[in-house]
């Protein structure tokens, strides 16, 4: 990897006021089910707090979510559950938006083929993931790491 003192990073990640406000309200739901009398209202209200809070553990762990690191051989930087991964230009087979149907509406998503240890990778980023448009990161990222529409090859 570069050193990133000489270059600077293009990164995407889920907005920290979102994940505190998910923290913010998986507290909020643990105060609920401390206070309330209910044996199922304690269950459920438990289970909803714990969950919002691993959401947010989870989305402050993963930052920045992508990333990249521009240069002469500029790198693909995901950040994971597991650790980091780089991917290099030949390495990306095919970066591409498309709309899945959610909740009646069409989302945009941002889809990236891989090739990771020698098998094909499907990376797939939302809104979400990214803190902005899935659009907006496709072509900084066409741009950055100089992809020829859909396939770097």
């Amino acid at each position: 990897m570069q050193p990133e003192s000489t270059s600077p990073r293009l990164a995407w990640t889920t907005p920290l006021p979102a994940l505190i406000a998910v923290a913010i309200g998986g507290v909020i739901l643990a105060v609920a089910a401390v206070v309330t009398a209910e044996t199922a209202g304690k269950l459920l209200l438990g289970v909803a707090a714990l969950a919002m809070l691993t959401l947010a553990a989870l989305g402050v762990r993963q930052r920045p979510r992508l990333s990249v690191v521009p240069g002469a051989q500029p790198l693909l930087v995901l950040r994971g559950l597991t650790g980091v991964t780089e991917y290099t230009r030949d390495q990306i087979l095919r970066a591409r938006v498309v709309g899945y149907r959610r909740l009646g509406r069409k989302s945009p998503m941002l889809e990236i083929d891989v090739d990771h240890l020698g098998t094909e990778r499907l990376l797939i980023f939302g809104r979400w993931d990214l803190g902005t448009s899935p659009e907006e990161v496709y072509e900084t990222l066409r741009s950055e790491l100089r992809l020829h529409g859909e396939s770097a090859r």
